[in-house]
């Protein structure tokens, strides 16, 4: 595993890496202000995104229906398994992110950057 903390540059801003280990990962996401994240879900891994600073629009996919609400400073959100959810950033914003560790556990199911 790399050292960390390290950081993993991405179209909507970065990652920063700050904790890793085999049982969790921690990092924190900046999102640029307009920017938003891949549409996607997860099969096992597991996450709770609390937001650092800024406000972002977190939308999540709980049934037939994407639902959208404001994510402001202070809160927090669990996203289990195979919930499909996006963050897309109001303004410049920091999301502390604790998950499990798979780390490439990813499906996308759209990308403003057009990534797969």
């Amino acid at each position: 595993m790399p050292d960390v903390p390290y950081r993993v540059d991405k179209p909507w801003g970065y990652e920063l890496v700050w904790a890793r280990t085999d049982r969790y990962v921690g990092k924190i996401l900046h999102v640029k202000a307009g920017h938003v994240l891949s549409l996607q879900y997860h099969n096992l891994k597991d996450e709770t995104m609390h937001v650092l600073r800024g406000e972002l629009i977190l939308r999540t996919r709980p049934g037939a229906e994407l639902e959208a609400r404001a994510f402001k400073a202070g809160e927090t959100v669990h996203i289990p398994p195979t919930l499909v959810h996006q963050i897309e950033a109001v303004v410049d914003s920091d999301v502390l992110e604790a998950s499990t560790p798979e780390l490439d556990d990813l499906v996308r199911l759209q990308d403003r950057y057009g990534r797969g």
